[in-house]
């Protein structure tokens, strides 16, 4: 059985604040998927292979293709402030 203070310990664990009014609701749910957990557990899974997808999965990858682009300077024109023929941006790394 899952306490209130259980979910406070949680939510401090996981840095997390919780009014009092949300505890009960959420002491409930965590209940609730903690049963469904118990239930899974006494599933006999010892010929079903392990997935990391419930459907397929494959990888739709295309070919790099060379396309026309803007122009450099085209792009370069909206910049805020250009330096050596590129954008400059403020230095957010000390």
């Amino acid at each position: 059985m899952i306490s209130e203070n259980d979910v406070r310990y949680i939510a401090g664990l996981a840095r997390i604040h919780l009014e009092d009014e949300e505890v009960p609701p959420l002491t409930k749910d965590l209940e609730a998927i903690l049963g469904y957990i118990t239930k899974l557990e006494k599933l006999d899974v010892t010929n079903i292979e392990p997935t990391s997808h419930a459907l397929p999965m494959k990888n739709v990858y295309r070919e790099d293709e060379v396309k026309a682009s803007l122009p450099h300077e085209e792009a370069l024109k909206i910049a805020v402030e250009k330096e050596n023929g590129a954008f400059k941006v403020p230095k957010v790394i000390e």
